[in-house]
């Protein structure tokens, strides 16, 4: 490496650690690629030119178990709400790095969906034992932040860890492409390991504009309709009800990415939500089978506490 790429080097974890710029905003700002931006920061890590310590803010592990134990989850961690949501990202984050290194053991076919916690929580898991990572769901670009591929090639890049990506949108214009998608091969044989997962981690979100990556991404008439068929929240581009059962719209056969089904029959799933508005729907991923293993924030499991009341 050169003087001038070891220079780089520094700088981009500069712009990524100290400033918090994305790596959208990097690879804009210095005229090089995102991808070029990540193996620099992998390569820094690599390297010893960037450190890592993660100090967990403080968990209520007895909270947590109590609430388990009312909601008929396996565990549930929660982390300290943050002065904003960027914050509580963060603490979230840094809390299911740790259940993800726990639960996620050699040999293990991991599923790994998108959000911005999930993306975090990343930076601060280290390494992986060898395993393979299934995308569970095509690619979201959220403005400011990365998507499922970039996430994917993070992972693809951890010694010994093979890769199994989705090279497709989500969302796609309408059903006959989205079924298209899923037969190509390459696509196919990604989603077809979603049914011998051994651990997932997707995020559940409030079906409504400030809590869903997808709620914004349709038409008014689809959200409307959505929410009229029952949905009060969203995992992987998948809906479903208060009871957690799948809520099937249109939008339902536009999305290429695992199935609700598929991550039922998941012998162990993290789910993360943080804000209390996300509640109703955490409480219904515990219920439907969708997720037994939730990482929340203090104010999602007050909520929580308030509908399941001891």
């Amino acid at each position: 490496m050169t003087q001038n790429d070891s220079n780089l080097m520094v700088e981009v974890s500069t712009d990524y650690y100290l400033d918090g710029k994305s790596k959208v905003e990097i690879a804009r700002d210095r005229g090089i690629s995102r991808f070029q931006v990540a193996r620099l920061l992998a390569q820094a890590r690599e390297q010893g030119v960037v450190r890592i310590e993660i100090t967990a803010p403080q968990v209520d592990g007895e909270r947590g178990a109590r609430l388990a134990a009312r909601l008929g989850a396996s565990e549930i961690l929660i982390a300290p709400s943050g002065q904003d949501p960027t914050a509580t990202r963060e603490h979230v984050a840094v809390e299911l790095a740790r259940a993800a290194r726990e639960h996620i053991t050699e040999g293990s076919t991991v599923g790994i969906s998108w959000s911005r916690t999930v993306e975090a929580a990343v930076r601060h898991i280290g390494q992986l034992p060898h395993c393979d990572v299934v995308q569970l769901v095509g690619a979201l670009p959220v403005e400011g932040s990365g998507n499922s591929l970039a996430l994917i090639t993070t992972f693809a890049q951890m010694p010994g860890v093979r890769t199994w990506p989705v090279w497709s949108p989500l969302l796609v214009a309408d059903a006959a492409t989205a079924a298209g998608l899923r037969r190509q091969p390459e696509i196919a044989d990604a989603l077809s390991r979603a049914d011998r997962l051994d651990v997932a981690v997707v995020a559940i979100g409030h079906w409504s504009e400030r809590s869903s990556t997808v709620f914004p991404q349709i038409s008014t008439e689809e959200q409307q309709a959505a929410t009229a068929a029952g949905a009060i929240a969203e995992c992987s581009g998948r809906l479903f009800d208060a009871a957690g059962r799948p809520v099937r719209t249109s939008l339902d056969e536009r999305v290429v990415g695992v199935t609700l089904e598929q991550l039922v029959a998941t012998p162990r799933v993290i789910a993360i939500g943080y804000g209390s508005a996300v509640a109703p729907g955490l409480l219904a991923a515990v219920n439907g089978g969708v997720a037994d293993t939730l990482v929340v924030d203090d104010a999602a499991a007050t909520a929580l506490e308030t509908i399941v009341p001891g």
